[in-house]
């Protein structure tokens, strides 16, 4: 079991810490809400990689090429409304104290579709973590739960601190968080930039 669980561990770390346009949306959400509205969308993989996993392991196998090269267009398209999103907050330097319960429950699912629409989780469940989850669940199901505990523990545990880690920051100056708020933004134009350009060459190229 522990070596399942420090698998889930080591995963969920990794994952937390690779730079991606989900970090950039919680850098996003922090500055314009501050860390304890944000911390919510934390929990965002929670909502959304139950689908995805199902999707990986019983589903995707039998659909074509085209369905994840779908995805990741609609998903860059995704991106870049978040990126516009941030980019107009930049108008607003005056940062809310606290956000409606509404808007808690707003970012974390529109952090969760953030997440289904991006090709990288079911890239990452197909690859990696999907064939180590059926390998500890066919051994029995508290390997495979330890593995799930480990890995979602290290993930969310990772993407909660990093949200704290910039709200820290950018109480430092003003002009660090201005600063921290369009780097997100760019970011998040790149990231949906980047994911229309891959889907635009997968389909010239079919």
């Amino acid at each position: 079991m522990l070596v399942y669980l420090s698998q889930g561990l080591l995963l969920g770390g990794a994952a937390a810490a690779q730079p991606g346009p989900f970090q950039a949306y919680l850098l996003s959400q922090t500055l314009q809400n501050g860390w304890r509205g944000t911390l919510w969308a934390a929990f965002a993989p929670l909502l959304s990689d139950g689908p995805i996993i199902f999707l990986v392991l019983f589903v995707l196998t039998r659909l074509p090429d085209g369905f994840l090269v779908g995805l990741q267009i609609v998903g860059g398209f995704f991106l870049l409304y978040l990126a516009r999103k941030a980019f107009l907050a930049l108008r607003h330097t005056a940062v809310p104290v606290a956000e409606p319960l509404e808007t808690k429950r707003f970012n974390i699912f529109e952090a969760a579709l953030m997440n289904a629409l991006g090709p990288g989780p079911y890239i990452f469940w197909a690859t990696i973590a999907g064939p180590i989850l059926l390998t500890s669940w066919r051994q029995s199901a508290d390997l495979g739960l330890s593995f799930l505990v480990g890995f979602y523990g290290a993930l969310i545990g990772g993407f909660m601190a990093f949200v704290v880690l910039f709200a820290v920051a950018k109480q430092l100056d003003p002009r660090v968080s201005r600063l921290l708020a369009l780097f997100s933004a760019a970011a998040l134009l790149g990231f949906g930039l980047y994911q229309l350009w891959q889907g635009g060459t997968a389909v010239i190229g079919q």
